[in-house]
């Protein structure tokens, strides 16, 4: 690939992480009046910038960035499972 072209899929995959979280803080807010919750929605961006620097990242780790993959997924199912339980509990507070 050229560099530019290169640049280009990384400059998508950014733009879809960040449209991804931004997506699931709005569904949030829409679904739910409860406190909002910086903490947990700024978690949740920095995992799918994670997740999408490592989708980038060349496939020779020997498994590992694909483990490393799996776990950011289940790490984002669990805080967006905390930020539900928060809000159904009436826990949302302040950033």
């Amino acid at each position: 690939m050229t560099d530019t072209t290169e640049t280009s899929r990384r400059n998508f995959i950014r733009l879809a992480a960040a449209g991804a979280a931004a997506a699931s803080a709005v569904t949030l807010s829409a679904t739910t009046a409860e406190a909002y919750q910086g903490n947990m929605e700024r978690a949740l961006s920095s995992l799918y910038d994670a997740l999408a620097s490592l989708r980038e990242a060349s496939s020779n780790k020997g498994g590992h960035r694909v483990n490393a993959m799996n776990l950011i997924q289940q790490a984002i199912a669990e805080v967006n499972e905390g930020i539900e339980f928060a809000d159904e509990h009436g826990g949302g507070g302040a950033e």
